[in-house]
């Protein structure tokens, strides 16, 4: 069952890409699309490294904050060992933002690179 299902799926999305669906060849339908513009270059551009590390902090700090919802909302009715949890979140995610500072991730200024050590097998 575990090959039978994805396999299946692909050959019946095949046959209804087939039967129902004709192939249309031609210059405009092979060109490349760029949100309805022509692309302006022949290959596609290269992004720096740090914009993807930029975008996973700001995803992990944008879910981290919707975590400190329920304490903000309940915060007047909290007990003590909540109101610790809640501070211990809150350390813990400002130790995430001074260890990326450190790290020279939110630095955009200069052509300074992030101060990331990779270890290889």
């Amino acid at each position: 069952m575990a090959l039978a299902v994805p396999v299946g799926s692909l050959i019946l999305a095949r046959l209804w890409m087939t039967f129902f669906t004709p192939i249309k060849r031609g210059k405009e339908k092979n060109a490349l699309y760029e949100c309805g513009v022509n692309p302006l270059a022949d290959r596609q551009t290269r992004f720096h490294s740090q914009y993807y590390l930029f975008g996973l902090l700001f995803l992990l700090f944008d879910v981290e904050t919707v975590f400190l919802l329920p304490f903000a909302v309940a915060f007047l009715k909290l007990s003590v060992g909540a109101f610790l949890v809640a501070m211990l979140f809150l350390l813990l995610l400002g130790e995430g933002l001074v260890w990326a500072w450190s790290k020279g991730l939110l630095n955009w200024r200069g052509t300074a690179k992030p101060n990331l050590t990779f270890y290889a097998e």
